[in-house]
């Protein structure tokens, strides 16, 4: 059982920065790819960002790409999520999530996820 802990949220102004962080508590945590997701009140939980288990390959929503980066630290068994010149639609609840795919994009392809960190962007 992978146990995951998201931290880094909190409130911040339009056109301001946040990085989040996901702790993972499984050894090998470079088994697994890692994503980002979030879920506005009343929508559906949206894919933001995977990146590879060995950190080489990621995928971006077309919502963030180019604001947003993730990456991770094996070593750390610590995944991350640069969050950069946010916009109030990006507030919303962040979840990370561990899979056995490769970079999925699909919540049902993640087995583990997170409890959540609240993101709030004023504008």
């Amino acid at each position: 059982q992978v146990q995951l802990v998201e931290s880094g949220g909190g409130s911040v102004q339009a056109g301001g920065s946040l990085r989040l962080s996901c702790a993972a508590s499984e050894r090998p945590f470079n088994s697994y790819s890692m994503g980002w997701f979030r879920q506005a009140p009343g929508k559906e939980r949206e894919f933001v960002a995977a990146i590879n288990s060995s950190g080489t390959g990621t995928r971006t929503g077309s919502s963030v790409k180019g604001r947003f980066t993730i990456s991770r630290d094996n070593a750390e068994n610590t995944a991350y999520l640069q969050m950069d010149n946010l916009k109030p639609e990006d507030t919303a609840v962040y979840y990370c999530a561990a899979s056995r795919h490769l970079i999925p994009l699909a919540t049902t392809l993640y087995d583990y996820w997170g409890r959540g960190t609240q993101v709030s962007v004023s504008s």
